[in-house]
């Protein structure tokens, strides 16, 4: 475990351990676990040197990030896939973690986008989301049913996965790892946005291509907002829906991927069929 983005508490990590080492894994925490330089989990140096480590030893098979927050972007460009790419490993993360999901992209290693540390403290209820993390990493295909919604558009894909947070999927355009969508299949969500600042991320994407030619789009939860959806006039999901309305293949919104303790675990790269009907939505692995 590794925190490359915000501070995270070591007592915060417990449950996690406990869990993982349940599953049958070997827990090694890494020295940005607990650490705290501001609002960060060490120095830009120190998580950039946190991770790099995790990522070049042999020995670790998975790497999951403690937490998101802020702070992945900024490291980024310090990090070496090289000996990575020699014997690569699951990285385990969303939120900020999409920043070094996109990256993974780029180097065509596939990674998991799901639940965090603190997600292993939510009893029975969250079990079902964080056990979702140890099905893919004991290769078992993986599919989620989500019910219908009035904004979906009916129909279905095929393609890789990709995406996450839409601030960060916004935030890395014209950087040299922002996703590339043509295909795919993209999932988006987010948290403690204005709506207003929304819908400028959501056009900043529509104007740079990101919903162009995509297999299909799922929209997942939309949390914490900072104002009220009537004040601006459309919500979340509204706000999306109208700007993706000029494109033609399947959409849904409300899928189990969030901020909130519904997170199902979705492979970043992973090839997925999306079915979206007039009774719901079926994701799986393909």
């Amino acid at each position: 475990m590794v925190c490359p983005a915000g501070t995270l508490p070591l007592a915060k990590v417990k449950d996690c351990v406990k869990t993982l080492e349940s599953w049958g894994y070997k827990v090694q925490l890494g020295p940005t676990v607990g650490a705290k330089h501001f609002t960060f989990a060490g120095t830009d140096a120190e998580r950039a040197k946190d991770l790099q480590q995790m990522m070049d030893n042999p020995n670790m098979k998975a790497i999951i990030c403690g937490r998101g927050g802020y702070g992945v972007s900024r490291i980024m460009d310090q990090i070496n896939f090289t000996t990575f790419l020699k014997h690569p490993k699951w990285v385990i993360g969303f939120s900020d973690i999409t920043a070094l999901h996109a990256a993974l992209q780029k180097q065509k290693v596939m990674s998991i986008h799901g639940p965090m540390a603190s997600a292993f403290s939510k009893g029975v209820e969250g079990a079902i989301f964080t056990d979702s993390i140890k099905s893919i990493l004991e290769g078992k295909p993986v599919e989620y049913i989500a019910p219908a919604h009035m904004l979906n558009k009916i129909g279905t894909a095929h393609g890789r996965l990709v995406g996450g947070n839409l601030c960060l999927v916004a935030h890395l355009i014209g950087s040299p790892t922002a996703f590339q969508t043509k295909g795919k299949i993209l999932f988006l969500e987010d948290i403690g946005e204005y709506h207003y600042n929304l819908d400028r991320m959501v056009i900043q994407m529509k104007r740079a291509g990101i919903f162009e030619n995509l297999a299909g789009l799922i929209v997942g939860g939309f949390t914490d907002m900072k104002d009220d959806a009537k004040v601006f006039g459309a919500n979340a999901f509204e706000i999306i829906a109208g700007h993706t309305a000029c494109y033609d293949y399947p959409k849904c919104f409300g899928f189990p991927v969030s901020h909130s303790l519904e997170n199902f675990a979705l492979i970043e790269g992973g090839m997925y069929d999306l079915q979206v009907s007039k009774k719901g939505v079926d994701l799986k692995q393909a």
